[in-house]
C-alpha cells in the first residue's frame, strides 16, 4: 500500500541510490516536479538519466531514498503499479514491438482500459498528434522509419492518457526536421496540460521549451535552475551546448 507524504510537488524524488547489480548509477539524486510543467535532465552519456526515468516508473528499485508521486509513495512500486498511477515512459531506443502492427503497438498502451470507446477516443487523439500512424494502422511498426518508430513509441505512452509523462531522449538518431516536429509536439502536449520529464541528448532543444532543468553527472545533481538561466550558464555552455 502506498504511503501518504506532506509534499507540494506533483513528483518529488529524495536521495534516491540506484544500482545495477554492485556498481552505483545514482548518488542521491533530489528532483522535483510541479504540474504543468516541462522539466529537463541533462548529463553525458552514463551519467544516470535513463537510471532516474526507470527508477521513477518502477523498472529499477532504489536501495535508498523516497519518490513520492501525487503525495503517494511510489519507490517501492512494481512498473506496472506506477503505470496504473499514471506515469508513462517512452523508452530510449523505442522499443516498439517490431513484429506488431500500428494498432497492435497502440493498444498494448491502453492494456488497463476496458472500455472500449475510450480506447477509440484515445486513438483517435493520438492519430491527431501523429497523422502519420493514422495512415500506417495496419503496417508492421518494425517496416517504419525511426522518426515514424519514435512516433508510435510516444502514441503507444499517450494511450494510457498519463499524468506524467516521460520522455528518454527522443530526438536519438533522428533527422532534425523529425527533431523538430517532436519537440513541437512536446509543447502541444504541455500547453494541453500534460506534465513532462524530458531527458535529452539536445541539450539546446530541451533547454529551449524548459520550464526548470537538472544537470546529471556520475549519478549527482550538479546544477539546476531556470531552463533560460541553464542556457547562459557557462559549464552548461561548455560541456552541452558547445
Amino acid at each position: 500500500m502506498t504511503e501518504m507524504a506532506s509534499t507540494n510537488h506533483f513528483l518529488e524524488v529524495k536521495q534516491i541510490e540506484s544500482f545495477y547489480g554492485q556498481i552505483q548509477a545514482l548518488n542521491g539524486v533530489d528532483l522535483y516536479i510541479d504540474k504543468g510543467e516541462i522539466v529537463t535532465l541533462i548529463g553525458s552519456n552514463g551519467a544516470g538519466k535513463s537510471t532516474t526515468l526507470k527508477s521513477i516508473s518502477g523498472q529499477v528499485q532504489p536501495k535508498k531514498g523516497t519518490i513520492h508521486f501525487e503525495g503517494k509513495e511510489i519507490h517501492k512500486n512494481q512498473a506496472h503499479q506506477t503505470a496504473l498511477l499514471g506515469i508513462a515512459q517512452v523508452p530510449e531506443g523505442r522499443r516498439i514491438f517490431p513484429r506488431l502492427t500500428v494498432r497492435e503497438n497502440l493498444l498494448v498502451g491502453a492494456f488497463a482500459v476496458k472500455d472500449k470507446k475510450a480506447i477509440a477516443d484515445r486513438m483517435e487523439r493520438v492519430c491527431g498528434y501523429f497523422p502519420r500512424l493514422k495512415e500506417r494502422m495496419d503496417q508492421p511498426g518494425g517496416t517504419m522509419s525511426g522518426g515514424e518508430q519514435q512516433m508510435l513509441a510516444m502514441g503507444r505512452a499517450l494511450m494510457m492518457k498519463p499524468k506524467l509523462l516521460m520522455l528518454d531522449e527522443p530526438s536519438m538518431g533522428l533527422a532534425p526536421i523529425i527533431v523538430q516536429q517532436i519537440f513541437d509536439i512536446i509543447k502541444e502536449l504541455n500547453k494541453e496540460g500534460m506534465t513532462i520529464l524530458l531527458v535529452e541528448q539536445n541539450a539546446y532543444q530541451a533547454l529551449q521549451i524548459a520550464n526548470r532543468g537538472y544537470v546529471i553527472q556520475t549519478g549527482n545533481i550538479v546544477l539546476e535552475g531556470k531552463g533560460s538561466e541553464l542556457m547562459t550558464n557557462q559549464l552548461v555552455r561548455e560541456a552541452y551546448l558547445a
